[in-house]
């Protein structure tokens, strides 16, 4: 296997695969991704990360799951669209579902509580692509179902900031586009007045 890739290479290749199959990472590569989510930014410290993982069987449990909130949501929905719902855990050999625990701190917001449980699956996904995994994100109407979320070991308030697949790639992910950093970027400055530098 070719060695992991260095952090910036990672950061500027990492590009979603169209779809992944087996070998999973393995218990050793999971574990790292874990570790480098956990140096995410975290205001606070309150560390809200969670992360389920789910693999094997487990797939098609969480399968019947998201098939059965869908039911729920939308009791006329078509057999044959609960059965793509149904099949949604079995794009990739391994999930991790990242959620945020939240509670209330007078001062980190929820919000912010929320963005660091980002930031982490932002580090995982990064991470399998430097192990020379790939990885995609996925959210949907079944990330804000309570149902949904009870029956991952979440409450109600909790959030699920994402489904991360993770796999090998089925094809070599093509070379994204350089991208145009400039038209993202904004220089701003400020200027004193003469006035309000001769009162400091």
């Amino acid at each position: 296997m070719m060695p992991p890739m260095d952090a910036i290479e990672a950061l500027t290749t990492r590009a979603s695969p169209g779809g992944l199959t087996d070998p999973a990472p393995s218990s050793e590569a999971l574990d790292q991704m874990l570790r480098a989510a956990m140096r995410a930014p975290d205001h606070g410290r309150l560390r809200p990360w969670r992360f389920i993982i789910v693999e094997g069987a487990a797939r098609e449990g969480l399968g019947d799951v998201l098939a059965d909130a869908l039911r729920r949501r939308e009791p006329n929905v078509a057999e044959a669209v609960l059965a793509k719902e149904r099949a949604k855990p079995m794009r990739a050999p391994l999930i991790v579902v990242v959620a945020a625990k939240l509670r209330e701190h007078r001062s980190v917001p929820q919000v912010e509580q929320i963005v660091a449980a980002g930031a982490a699956a932002q580090n995982i996904l990064v991470a399998a692509h430097a192990l020379r995994f790939g990885g995609f994100w996925r959210t949907g109407a079944a990330a804000y179902d309570g149902e949904v979320k009870r029956a991952l070991g979440l409450g109600d308030d909790d959030a699920i900031v994402g489904f991360l697949y993770l796999g090998t790639p089925v094809s070599p992910v093509p070379a994204m586009p350089a991208p145009d950093v400039d038209s993202h970027v904004t220089r701003w400055t400020t200027r004193i007045s003469a006035a309000s530098a001769e009162t400091t």
